[in-house]
């Protein structure tokens, strides 16, 4: 999970994760939101991946990328436990 809190730390790659919950997009399309070369946002794209945040299939010849939503979802929980704070009563 340090890999998934790595990728997260950056505003960049947070905003990747934004375009892509609206859905799939290329990397060229990931990089016309953008003011930064393309070979910055393919170093992002795979800094998420390596955080298995997001996921890319090849069609054609581009490759497109997509939203894990299951790791998305396992941060989530991990969140939510850790900020459920005991009831001071128990």
């Amino acid at each position: 999970m340090n890999e998934t809190f790595k990728a997260l730390a950056d505003p960049t790659r947070r905003q990747i994760l934004r375009l892509l919950r609206k859905g799939d997009l290329t990397a060229g399309e990931i990089a016309e939101h953008f003011n930064m070369t393309k070979p910055s946002i393919s170093h992002h794209l795979n800094l998420l991946k390596q955080a298995r945040l997001v996921m890319s299939e090849r069609q054609g010849q581009y490759i497109v990328y997509s939203l894990n939503t299951t790791v998305v979802q396992e941060v989530l929980r991990w969140l939510m436990e850790i900020s459920d704070t005991p009831n001071s009563k128990e």
